[in-house]
C-alpha cells in the first residue's frame, strides 16, 4: 500500500513568536518544502520592508501622480470622494478578511492564491489564483505604460514647440512600445536578483516618494496663482488655471462634468473613471504576495496592510480636496501631469512619477511571479506552468519571473493605460470577492480550528465585501465582468477534471457537514409519508471482486435514496491489538470512486457475519436516513468471476499519484482477497444465511436476494441490444394458492421494478408483468378467467401510473405438479415437488427468453422452523437456476399510493 504522509497539524494558532516555527509548521502541513529543488528559501523581510513599503508604493503607483486630475476633472469633487469611499470600503472589507485568514495559520508563498486555495480547495484556489495573477500582470503593464506616458509628456517630440530641446524622444505607438520594453527590462533585472534587493530599492523609493508628496502638499499652500500652457500636439494650445485655494474654484469643481479623455478619445462616465481610480487602490495584496519572504507573515501581513491602507486613504483624500480647491477643469482634464507645472520645483514631481511607477511595476512583477510559482508548485495546470517551478540557489523563482515578464510584454501591446484599466480592476475585484468568500465560508462552517487572532470581522463584513465587489464589477464594465465569470467557470471545470484531490482540506466539506447536520435534524421519521417513500439500501458485500456488477446495479436501483455498502470482518476485538477495520476504509472508498457509484461504506468487526449484519442494520445511517432494505447476494455453488480482471480501471501498473489518497489499482488488487474457488470452504453456513433473512424481517426490513448478476449486461453496451424487457413475476411461485397480486409484497415488487425503469440507463427497457393464472379461475371457461385477471391487473397498473405490458401465463401445466414429489423426512409441511420447481423454472425461462435483461420475483418468507432453512434455499435455487440476473424480493412496507 502506498500512502501519503498524513499531516499532524492542519492548522496552528498564531503567536507573536511565529517565524521559523511557523515556516516549519507550514511545511509539515502541506507535505512539501517552500521552494522546489533547493529547500526552504530564507525569510528575511520585516513588516515594514516586506508589507508596508511595497503596499504603499503599489497603492500610490501612477494614479497618485498622473490620474488625480483625471478623476476630479471628470467626476467632480463630490463623486470623486464617493469613488474614494466606495473603493476603500471594498478594500477595507477585503483587508478584514485577509487579516482573519492570515492569523489563522502559517502562510507560505503565493499570497492571496495560497490563502484561497488552502481554504476553498484547488478548484477555486487555482482559478482565482490564476485570475489574480493575470490581474497583477495587467497591472504591471498599466504601471509601465503610465511611466512611459509620464516620460513622453516631458521629453516627447512636439511639433508645436520645435525650439524645446528637452522634447527629443520620438513619439508614436511603436516608439511607446519600445520605451515600455526598456522599462520592463529594467524591472526584470531587479526582480531576477531577488526580493531582498527589491525591498532595499523599494525603501529608497518610498523615502523619495514621501518627499515628493510633501513637496506637492507644500506647493498647494506656497505657490501663487498661475496659468499653465497645455499642448496636445499640432497647433492646439490650451490654457489651464491654477488659482490657489479658492472657494469659487471649489464650487466649480464640485459637480461631475464627463467629457472625452484626451489620451484615448473615449467619452468618460462614472464607471470608467472609477475603474482608473480603483487601480490606485488595488495594491493591498502586495504584502501578501511577499508572504514567502516575510519573517512572520501571519503577523506582518495584517499589521502592515492596515497601516498602508490608512496612510494611502488620507493621502488620496487630502490630494482630492486640495486639487478641487486650486485647479480649474481645463487644467485637470487636459493635463494629467498638472502636479509638475504647479510645483515649486517641477523636476521633483517627475522624480516621484518615475520612481513610484518603476516601484509599482517591480512590485507587481515580483508579486505576480510569486503567485505563478505557487501555482506551478501545486501542479494545477500541468506542463503549461512547468518552467515557473525553476528557482535559483538562493530560492528566487527566476523561471516564474521570466514567464511573467513575457506575459507583460503582450499586455504592453495595448498601448494606453486607460484601455486596460477596466480589465485590471475587474480581475482584482474578482480576487477580492474570492478572499471574502473564503473567510465567509470558514465563518459559516463553524470549524473549531478557525480561530484567527484577528477578530475585527464577521460574516456580515465578508458578505458585504462579496456583494460590493460583484456590484462594482458590473458597474465598471458588464462585458468584462461577465467575461471574467465565464473564465472563472472554465478554469474551475478544467482544474476539477484535470487535477486530483489535494490534502489541503476543502471548505466545501466543512460547509456540507454543517448543513447536512441541520437537515438531518429536520428529517423527522415521524413525518414520513408513503407518497415520498424511496429505497434506502444496505448491500452486504463479501468480496468486491465478485460483486462489482451488483454494486453498479443497486446504484441504479436506489432512485436518489440511501445506498450503503456493508461488509463484515469476522474477529474478536479483545484478541487484536487494534481495530483492523479502520485501515480498510480507504480501500473501500477508492473502490466506490473507481466504480463511479454514489454509495457510502460501512464496515464492522464481529464474531460472525450474522451478528455483524445485525449491527449494520441497527446502527448504519443517521436519523431519518437509515436503511429500509437489505440486499444479499444469492447463496449458491456458482463459480465466482473476478471483475477486477475484466475492468481496466483495476488493472495494476497505474501510478500511485493517480489516486489522491494513495490507493491505486495495484493496492486494491492486493487488498481484496482472491476469488474463492468452488471447492473452498464457505465462511457462511446455509442456516446462518437464512437466519440473516429472518433477522432482517424481524427488524422490519425489506429483503432482496440477487442472483446471477456477474452475467448482467449493462445498458448501453453492444451486448445489451438483445435485451428488451424488465420482467416482473408478482406472484409467490412457490405457493401460488396462498398469495395474491395485490398484497404488500407484490406491490413492493412492482414499485422496485418501476424504480429501475425510471433510471436513465434503464429507461429504454419496457416493463413486462407476467400473470400466472389457472384456466379454472372464473368458473366459465379458461379464456374468461384469463381475461378477467388481465383486466383487473391492468386497472391496478393504471391507478399506480405504471406503463407496462401484461402477459398472462397459463399455469395449469405447472400447478398439476404441486405436491407430487417425495416428502422429506422430518418435514411438517406440505412439500413442493421437484417436478413443480423444475416446471416453474422452465416457464420462467421460456416466457422471458433472451429478451429479459433482469427478472423480479416474489420472495416468500423463510419457514419458522430452522430445520427447514436448507430446504428453503434448495427451493429458491431450483426455481431461479439459469435465469440470469434475478432479484428475489420480499417487501414489508407499503410503498405505493394512488392518491395525490
Amino acid at each position: 500500500m502506498t500512502s501519503e504522509s498524513s499531516p499532524l497539524l492542519h492548522y496552528r494558532l498564531f503567536s507573536v513568536s511565529d517565524g521559523a516555527l511557523g515556516q516549519t509548521a507550514s511545511t509539515l502541513c502541506d507535505g512539501e518544502p517552500t521552494t522546489v529543488g533547493t529547500g526552504p528559501a530564507p525569510r528575511k523581510l520585516s513588516t515594514f520592508f516586506g508589507v508596508v513599503v511595497p503596499t504603499v508604493l503599489s497603492m500610490f503607483s501612477i494614479v497618485l501622480f498622473m490620474r488625480i486630475g483625471f478623476v476630479v476633472g471628470h467626476a467632480g469633487l463630490l463623486q470623486s470622494l464617493l469613488m474614494l469611499f466606495v473603493a476603500y470600503a471594498i478594500i477595507w472589507l477585503t483587508v478584514l478578511s485577509v487579516c482573519a485568514i492570515c492569523t489563522n495559520g502559517a502562510v507560505q508563498g503565493g499570497g492571496a492564491y495560497f490563502m484561497i486555495s488552502r481554504t476553498l480547495g484547488p478548484e477555486f484556489g487555482g482559478s482565482i489564483g490564476l485570475m489574480f495573477y493575470l490581474a497583477n500582470v495587467c497591472a504591471c503593464g498599466v504601471y509601465v505604460l503610465g511611466l512611459v506616458e509620464g516620460v513622453l509628456d516631458i521629453f516627447g517630440k512636439d511639433s508645436s514647440d520645435p525650439t524645446n530641446s528637452l522634447r527629443s524622444l520620438p513619439q508614436g505607438y511603436g516608439y511607446s512600445f519600445l520605451y515600455a520594453i526598456v522599462v520592463l527590462l529594467l524591472c526584470l533585472s531587479v526582480c531576477l536578483v531577488g526580493a531582498s534587493i527589491y525591498s532595499q530599492a523599494a525603501f529608497f523609493i518610498f523615502i523619495l516618494v514621501t518627499l515628493v508628496l510633501f513637496s506637492i502638499l507644500l506647493s498647494f499652500l506656497a505657490v501663487g496663482p498661475r496659468q499653465v500652457t497645455i499642448r496636445h500636439g499640432g497647433n492646439v494650445t490650451l490654457i489651464g488655471q491654477y488659482t490657489g485655494i479658492n472657494s469659487t474654484t471649489l464650487h466649480n469643481n464640485l459637480q461631475a462634468d464627463y467629457t472625452l479623455d484626451y489620451t484615448t478619445g473615449n467619452l468618460m462616465n462614472f464607471a470608467t473613471v472609477f475603474a482608473v481610480m480603483f487601480n490606485g487602490c488595488t495594491g493591498i495584496m502586495a504584502g501578501c504576495n511577499m508572504s514567502g519572504e516575510l519573517k512572520q507573515p501571519s503577523r506582518a501581513i495584517p499589521i502592515g496592510t492596515i497601516i498602508a491602507v490608512v496612510i494611502t486613504f488620507f493621502v488620496y483624500l487630502i490630494l482630492f480636496l486640495l486639487t478641487a480647491l486650486t485647479c480649474d477643469r481645463t487644467l485637470l482634464r487636459e493635463d494629467y501631469g498638472f502636479f509638475r507645472p504647479i510645483n515649486f520645483w517641477p523636476p521633483f514631481v517627475l522624480i516621484g512619477v518615475y520612481a513610484t511607477s518603476l516601484s509599482a511595476s517591480m512590485s507587481t512583477l515580483i508579486g505576480a511571479s510569486r503567485i505563478l510559482h505557487a501555482l506551478a508548485k501545486d501542479d494545477l495546470f500541468g506542463i503549461l506552468l512547468a518552467p515557473a517551478k525553476l528557482v535559483s540557489k538562493g530560492g528566487n523563482p527566476w523561471g516564474a519571473v521570466v514567464y511573467t515578464w513575457a506575459l507583460v510584454q503582450l499586455v504592453l501591446l495595448a498601448g494606453k493605460l486607460n484601455t486596460i484599466a477596466g480589465i485590471v480592476t475587474v480581475f482584482y475585484l474578482m480576487a477580492y470577492a474570492a478572499i471574502d468568500l473564503a473567510c465567509l465560508a470558514l465563518e459559516w462552517a463553524s470549524a473549531p480550528n478557525f480561530r484567527p487572532t484577528f477578530r475585527l470581522f464577521s460574516w456580515h463584513t465578508c458578505l458585504l465585501g462579496i456583494l460590493s465587489c460583484l456590484v462594482m464589477m458590473f458597474l465598471i464594465n458588464p462585458a468584462y465582468a461577465s467575461g471574467s465569470i465565464v473564465l472563472l467557470l472554465l478554469l474551475l471545470g478544467f482544474i476539477h477534471f484535470r487535477s486530483s484531490s489535494s490534502s489541503w482540506g476543502y471548505i466545501s466539506q466543512a460547509l456540507i457537514f454543517h448543513q447536512v447536520r441541520k437537515y438531518l435534524l429536520l428529517l423527522d421519521v415521524r413525518k414520513e409519508h408513503v407518497k415520498f417513500w424511496r429505497p434506502q439500501i444496505l448491500l452486504m458485500v463479501s468480496n468486491p471482486r465478485t460483486s462489482c456488477q451488483l454494486i453498479k446495479f443497486i446504484n441504479d436501483l436506489k432512485k436518489g435514496g440511501l445506498f450503503i455498502m456493508g461488509h463484515v470482518e469476522t474477529g474478536d476485538l479483545d484478541s487484536l491489538p487494534s481495530d483492523p477495520v479502520q485501515a480498510h476504509y480507504s480501500f473501500w472508498l477508492s473502490l466506490v470512486d473507481k466504480l463511479n457509484v454514489k454509495a457510502f461504506v460501512d464496515l464492522t468487526l464481529s464474531p460472525s457475519v450474522r451478528h455483524g449484519t445485525q449491527q449494520l442494520l441497527r446502527i448504519t445511517g443517521l436519523g431519518g436516513m437509515k436503511p429500509n432494505t437489505l440486499v444479499l447476494g444469492f447463496y449458491d455453488n456458482a463459480t465466482p468471476e473476478d471483475y477486477f480482471l475484466q475492468d481496466s480501471a483495476f488493472t495494476p501498473g497505474l501510478s500511485p499519484n493517480d489516486d489522491p489518497f494513495g490507493v491505486d489499482a495495484t493496492s486494491l488488487q492486493a487488498h481484496f482477497p482472491p476469488v474463492r474457488s468452488p471447492e473452498s470452504p464457505r465462511h457462511l453456513a446455509p442456516k446462518e444465511y437464512v437466519a440473516i433473512i429472518c433477522d432482517a424481517l424481524k427488524m422490519h426490513k425489506n429483503i432482496v436476494l440477487a442472483r446471477g448478476f456477474p452475467s448482467l449486461v449493462r445498458p448501453g453496451t453492444s451486448s445489451s441490444n438483445a435485451a428488451l424487457y424488465i420482467d416482473v413475476w408478482p406472484l409467490d411461485l412457490l405457493r401460488p394458492q396462498a398469495s395474491a397480486y395485490v398484497d404488500v409484497c407484490s406491490l413492493f415488487l412492482l414499485q422496485m421494478a418501476c424504480i429501475l425503469n425510471m433510471a436513465a440507463s434503464w429507461h429504454r427497457y419496457q416493463l413486462r408483468f407476467f400473470l400466472c393464472v389457472e384456466s379454472s379461475v372464473g368458473g366459465n371457461g379458461g379464456n374468461s378467467g384469463l381475461l378477467a385477471a388481465e383486466v383487473k391487473f391492468r386497472e391496478l397498473l393504471i391507478k399506480l401510473r405504471i406503463r407496462a405490458a401484461i402477459r398472462v401465463v397459463d399455469w395449469d401445466r405447472v400447478a398439476v405438479l404441486w405436491g407430487q414429489g417425495q416428502e422429506h423426512p422430518g418435514l411438517t409441511r406440505e412439500p413442493i415437488s421437484r417436478e413443480y420447481l423444475k416446471a416453474a423454472n422452465q416457464v420462467l425461462l421460456e416466457e422471458g427468453g433472451m429478451e429479459s435483461a433482469v427478472r423480479f420475483l416474489y420472495l416468500p418468507r423463510p419457514p419458522a422452523d430452522p430445520a427447514l432453512h436448507e430446504y428453503y434455499l434448495e427451493e429458491l435455487d431450483a426455481l431461479t437456476e439459469g435465469l440470469g440476473p434475478t432479484l428475489l424480493i420480499h417487501g414489508l412496507t407499503p410503498v405505493t399510493c394512488t392518491e395525490l
